[in-house]
């Protein structure tokens, strides 16, 4: 396995990958309280956050957290 599959590899545990990716990325004006319930019980939740902040993602909802909530991470962490 390479590294970047190393590096990956919690995505096959992931909870959101048995749910639809809709509820993971809402339409503008739309809850993310789906997609927040399913990361809640999410083993590899942190994994999942960490990739999101490392490769910046910016839409969806990863590790249970909005794009805004994790800039403002980011942001605190400068």
């Amino acid at each position: 396995m390479t590294d970047t599959l190393a590096e990956l590899a919690w995505q096959v545990s992931a909870l959101c990958a048995e749910t639809g990716p809709d509820a993971f990325f809402p339409e503008q004006g739309v809850t993310a309280r789906d997609a927040r319930s399913v990361c809640m019980g999410c083993n590899v939740r942190t994994e999942c956050l960490n990739y999101a902040l490392d490769n910046n993602e910016q839409f969806g909802i990863w590790g249970g957290l909005t794009e805004r909530e994790r800039r403002h991470i980011r942001r605190s962490n400068e």
